[in-house]
């Protein structure tokens, strides 16, 4: 076979290539493009040599960028994305990103330009090591994807996530590089269809978005935010982004207004600084709406003062010391709320995150939130860990920072050392711990640890030691006696109490948060656990037989299914346990004749059902209120949708296709672990059915209220299934039950509830 290098082409770049023996025999065709593509493929690449320039050492740097270019794009060749672009343009926006907003250097650029070729062309990972070397090779290779087939029920996604995860102990690149892929994809989703648009934006808000921000990646990973809130909600998305246009030249004019006597005070006391502002993301001004029931007008902090002070790098102490006198000029100015102050700078976050923030009242009566940092530190916050590298380099020797950053990575390469974990195990575990904020723990010694927050006493002695943690009976915490599932808070100081006499129990399981507790509980559990689940294997063998039913694993996994159990060991577990009884089993056994009996089809994914649906001469799409449907599937519960919602199916392995609304609190979880089961799905236009939906209504109480709130739902011909009022201290609460035909009638409703005299605030409710 013919070597799959790529030959040079001078012609498009515009500038000479180094012959090299392995590049000189390809046939690859790079034909194919305009001559405008050619141009801006020419444009892009020079961009992003341009950037790249502070990280280029020597001219085999330079050489070494342009043989990983002419690779990628003659292995892509004339390869188009959906959108109709060549190709090409995606790994050099990738790198590019690399670039401008991670700051990362030379084998970046070149891991980021190549990071398709092995999992879309017919080139190899021998073809990249034997130019590149095995460092390039293995970036690459932890960025591509596994293939081959995946047995039912296993997870897919998890199984990719999991190879990327494993590079984190040799080469942590590999994840800036896919978080940088994952925000080029986001940013071209409108060309993708609907599902697969819902399983990338449920992948990226399940783990890239937090994981981006675990990585100090914080402008990245509100952009990720904001364009999963698009595809989600766009109607949310869409009203805040006009409302923020809308409010921009008053924000501007208050700003300026606010800035000017800090500016002052600070050039009289002879500081070198910047004062910027930031606005906060689409995304958190939403989460802070739904999550605190307020208006867009009633969120005080849209944006952030940040004041940048240049300070000399390689002193980090007189950083500190200058944060905190820009701190006492403000606070001499402005007053400050000190529950609303907060010192990165002393206890940097895990990812390496320093800044100083505080909230003070402007003159105008506006709370505004202000923080205060040093060059060094805001580059920090810009470009993660990259910028702290780069940084320590300079400076020489560990600073808290440091450590914090040492601390996380040793826990992720203890959550991997865990070989018993499945593939979605390691995901959920390491997702659980890239979600919660830190606290910081004293020992009885004064020695500092920190902890996801919400973490327990027992989390806290495991993290001692395993021995401590299994035999601990309780703590001390600040001096006060307190049970095993204490959580603590920041700044406790803790004192494990031992017993011999204690035996871990799978209880233990329910409030521990840390990977490594979760990791070594299950590890003495392990013994007794396998010996249940040999008896409750046996004992369904037995059942089985006796409904003369083989155990396979098409069994196994309708069981699971219609148990709701995770995981095949996990039933095995409950059966052993008596937790799930003969007679139970019996009756999943005339559940499953029924379904057998049943004209309607099942589909356990998307691949069943399509193909279904091709066999009927019809499209992919279930069409939800199509009497004619064949296809079995039942409204989710948990987000009840009405037609005009967006919705999606997902397949499961026994109870047919769930329909759930796009911005479903739960369906992220599920899609972000097994996109495969993604379905589209659509309303049909003469639904005539009723949906069963609840409100909350908030206001201030007063006499014939509740009249008035019900005197409008019967105006409106709405049949009302349940209402329930409470008062107290002049506010009152009302839960509501009704049925309605379609969202549109569902926000009229909620449009003249919220006119009625003294209501505040209706909202839909997520059972």
């Amino acid at each position: 076979m013919e070597s799959l290098v790529p030959k040079p082409i001078e012609v498009l770049i515009g500038q000479p290539v180094q012959k090299n023996p392995m590049i000189a025999n390809n046939t690859s065709n790079i034909d194919g493009f305009t001559d405008p593509e050619k141009k801006q493929i020419l444009k892009r690449y020079r961009h992003l040599l341009r950037r790249a320039a502070p990280v280029i050492k020597d001219k085999q740097d330079s050489r070494r960028i342009r043989e990983a270019f002419n690779l990628a794009l003659t292995a892509h060749g004339a390869v188009r994305r959906r959108s109709g672009e060549p190709y090409i343009y995606h790994p050099l926006e990738v790198a590019r990103i690399v670039v401008d907003d991670m700051g990362l250097g030379v084998t970046s650029i070149i891991a980021a330009l190549l990071h398709d070729v092995v999992e879309d062309t017919e080139f190899q990972l021998v073809d990249i090591e034997k130019i590149f070397g095995e460092r390039v090779a293995r970036c690459v290779d932890g960025l591509t994807k596994v293939k081959g087939a995946f047995e039912k029920g296993k997870s897919e996604q998890a199984e990719n996530f999991k190879k990327m995860l494993l590079t984190i102990t040799e080469d942590i690149r590999v994840m800036f590089v896919k978080i940088a892929d994952r925000l080029h994809n986001m940013r071209t989703l409108e060309n993708m269809p609907k599902d697969k648009q819902l399983k990338i934006q449920s992948e990226t808000q399940y783990i890239f978005a937090p994981l981006a921000h675990r990585l100090g990646l914080y402008n990245i990973k509100s952009e990720l935010e904001d364009l999963c809130l698009k595809y989600t909600d766009p109607q949310h998305f869409y009203e805040i982004q006009e409302k923020l246009e809308q409010t921009k030249d008053a924000r501007e004019k208050f700003i300026k207004k606010f800035v000017k006597p800090i500016d002052d005070k600070l050039k009289e006391a002879g500081f070198d600084f910047e004062i910027k502002h930031r606005l906060k993301s689409i995304h958190s001004i939403w989460s802070k709406i739904k999550n605190q029931g307020i208006s867009f007008e009633e969120i005080y902090d849209i944006f952030a003062v940040r004041v940048i002070l240049n300070s000399p790098v390689e002193q980090i102490e007189q950083e500190r010391e200058d944060c905190w006198r820009i701190y006492a000029i403000l606070t001499h100015n402005y007053k400050a709320s000190p529950e609303r102050t907060r010192d990165w700078i002393s206890f940097p976050r895990a990812n390496g995150y320093e800044s100083l923030h505080t909230t003070v009242m402007s003159d105008m009566g506006k709370w505004v939130e202000v923080q205060i940092r040093t060059r060094r530190m805001d580059d920090i916050a810009e470009k993660g860990l990259a910028a702290h590298w780069k940084y320590k380099q300079k400076t020489g020797g560990a600073s808290d920072a440091d450590h914090a950053i040492e601390e996380w990575l040793k826990k992720v390469r203890e959550t991997l050392e865990n070989k018993d974990l499945s593939a979605l195990e390691l995901l959920k575990d390491f997702r659980a711990n890239l979600f919660k904020n830190e606290i910081y723990i004293f020992t009885p010694n004064g020695d500092l640890k920190s902890f996801p927050g919400g973490s327990t006493v027992l989390d806290f002695a495991f993290e001692i030691h395993s021995q401590i943690g299994s035999h601990c009976m309780g703590a001390k915490v600040n001096g006060s006696l307190v049970p095993l599932n204490h959580v603590l808070s920041n700044g406790d100081q803790v004192e494990i109490l031992k017993s011999t006499k204690m035996k871990v129990n799978d209880g233990w399981l329910k409030f521990v948060t840390t990977s490594k507790a979760r990791a070594k509980i299950k590890e003495y559990l392990k013994y007794d656990q396998r010996k249940v689940i040999l008896e409750g294997k046996e004992i369904l063998n037995r059942k089985l037989k006796q409904m003369k039913l083989t155990l396979s694993p098409e069994i196994v996994l309708q069981l699971m299914g219609y148990f709701d159990v995770k995981s095949e060991p996990d039933l095995f577990f409950q059966i052993g346990k008596g937790i799930i009884d003969h007679k139970q089993i019996k009756r999943f056994q005339d559940n499953n004749e029924e379904q057998k009996n049943s004209t309607k089809f099942i589909a356990d994914d998307a691949k069943t059902f399509k193909d279904k649906m091709k066999q009927q001469n019809q499209s992919d799409e279930l069409i939800i209120g199509k009497n004619e449907t064949q296809i079995e599937y039942k409204l989710a519960q948990c987000c009840n949708p009405v037609p005009g919602d967006d919705i999606f199916g997902i397949a499961t392995s026994a109870k047919g296709i769930k329909v759930h609304r796009t911005n479903c609190p739960n369906a992220v979880d599920i899609m972000a672990s097994f996109g495969y089961r993604i379905i589209k799905a659509r309303w049909a236009s003469d639904t005539s059915q009723v949906f069963e939906l609840s409100f909350k209504i908030i206001g201030t109480d007063r006499v014939g209220l509740v009249n008035d709130v019900t005197r409008v739902i019967s105006r409106m011909k709405v049949n009302m299934t349940g209402i329930n009022f409470m008062s107290n201290g002049g506010v009152f609460e009302g839960d509501i039950s009704l049925t309605v035909h379609d969202k549109k009638e569902a926000d009229i409703l909620i449009e003249t509830l919220a006119h009625i005299n003294g209501v505040v605030k209706v909202n839909r409710v997520d059972l």
